[in-house]
């Protein structure tokens, strides 16, 4: 049996934060059912170019694998019905929108304890559900402005830096992914479900850390550095080859006193300007110059082969395409594949988390509404007459003529029409 087997997660998500959260959720087996706007023609990244087809696209493939489709209009009354009977039978209501959206929606565990006492909510959105800026929607790249990620990335004399990755939006969504586990833990074990108010914004400042603690503590000022220097330890960043860049780090000694001998320097580590990490901080514009010179005089294979023999913390700095055919790669299984009707066989990365020995299974992402059928008549036990009820009171859209010689719960619900204000992604 899969960990999270005996888990089901309604999910409004879209786009890659809340995704990303309930995706590795949905590798441990737990059945996550996103429920998709009809309106907007369900989650938006089912269109992000490139590799984009009609209502796929890559982009939502790597996101979304393992889990189940719906189209539901829960501004109707019809649709909010068919919300609450899921909710009913569920262990999660999660959401990625903005943070005073779940209030207006309703899908809140005051909201929705009557219909089910153990409910967890969890909302992860730009700012909370409280504060000043709850209502504004929020983005990685701004959210990374705004906590200072930006001020700490970039060359010291070039302009503030976003990550190659959305990495606010990543963590929000494994934060998201670890709140909803700790309240489903205490919902069983309590009976009684929680809101999870989690935020980019917060999730973002926590990850301050060491910078934060600093300058809340004493007259640091974080700032940028060459080569993406770590802040105290020296050397720790990346060197010019001569043929291409190298990470090396020392963040301890033993590691220093390996380096020096590799770069055949030993009086480096004699010397008293040297000495410890406190004096190579203290004189590193002396240092890091003598150490870009040395290693600007071999390739970076040579440097990595003499470096590891060592034992010394390194590593080539790789383009995606590389990281992608490194040997640890395949060994550790993080290419998978899935079988998609369009783009074929799918290879993406797989998920971190690891519970035991058990391979993990990967389905590709669901077409839109493709669980319509599952969902309403084999989850909730509709008969075909209230399926059809529903689609003609705008449950799942506007409705559409369902053909006599096809059983309602099979028939293609979703359409177009207009729902609540809200919908925002985070």
């Amino acid at each position: 049996m899969k960990p999270l087997e005996d888990v089901r997660i309604i999910s409004l998500e879209q786009y890659g934060a809340g995704p990303f959260g309930s995706v590795q959720l949905a590798d441990l087996g737990a059945d996550v059912i996103k429920i998709e706007d009809p309106s907007s023609g369900g989650d938006i990244g089912r269109y992000v170019v490139p590799q984009h087809s009609g209502e796929d696209s890559i982009f939502f493939e790597v996101f979304n694998r393992n889990k189940r489709s719906i189209s539901l209009d829960i501004s109707t009354p019809a649709g909010r019905s068919v919300f609450e009977d899921l909710v009913g039978v569920s262990d999660v209501v999660f959401s990625n929108l903005r943070g005073d959206v779940p209030a207006k929606l309703a899908i809140r565990f005051e909201d929705l304890r009557h219909l089910n006492p153990r409910i967890v909510c969890c909302s992860l959105s730009g700012f909370g559900m409280t504060g000043p800026r709850s209502a504004e929607p929020g983005y990685d790249y701004v959210l990374q402005a705004i906590t200072g990620w930006m001020n700490l990335t970039g060359e010291p004399d070039g302009p503030p830096t976003k990550s190659g990755l959305s990495l606010v939006d990543f963590s929000g969504g494994l934060v998201a992914a670890i709140s909803m586990l700790a309240a489903l833990h205490a919902a069983r074990r309590d009976g009684v479900g929680a809101d999870c108010d989690v935020s980019l914004f917060d999730t973002a400042m926590s990850m301050l850390t060491y910078p934060a603690g600093w300058a809340l503590n004493g007259d640091f000022v974080p700032m940028r550095t060459h080569h993406s220097a770590h802040p105290s330890i020296v050397p720790f960043q990346a060197f010019a080859s001569a043929d291409g860049w190298l990470v090396v780090a020392c963040p301890k000694e033993k590691f220093w006193q390996r380096l020096v001998k590799v770069l055949d320097r030993p009086e480096l580590a004699s010397d008293p300007r040297f000495a410890g990490i406190a004096e190579r901080h203290q004189n590193a514009a002396t240092l890091i110059p003598l150490l870009e010179v040395a290693f600007s005089t071999r390739t970076t294979e040579a440097w990595l082969d003499d470096l590891r023999e060592a034992k010394v913390p390194c590593g080539q700095v790789n383009s995606v395409a590389e990281a992608l055919m490194d040997p640890q790669t395949r060994a550790r299984s993080m290419v998978v594949n899935t079988e998609h009707p369009k783009f074929g066989t799918v290879r993406q990365v797989a998920g971190a988390v690891r519970v035991g020995d058990e391979p993990k299974e990967h389905r590709r992402a669901p077409r839109r509404n493709e669980h319509a059928a599952a969902v309403l008549a084999d989850l909730l036990g509709y008969s075909p007459q209230k399926i059809k009820q529903l689609n003609a009171s705008r449950a799942f859209g506007a409705p559409s003529p369902l053909p006599s010689d096809v059983d309602a719960s099979k028939a293609d619900a979703s359409s177009s029409t207009e729902t609540t204000e809200g919908n925002d992604n985070v």
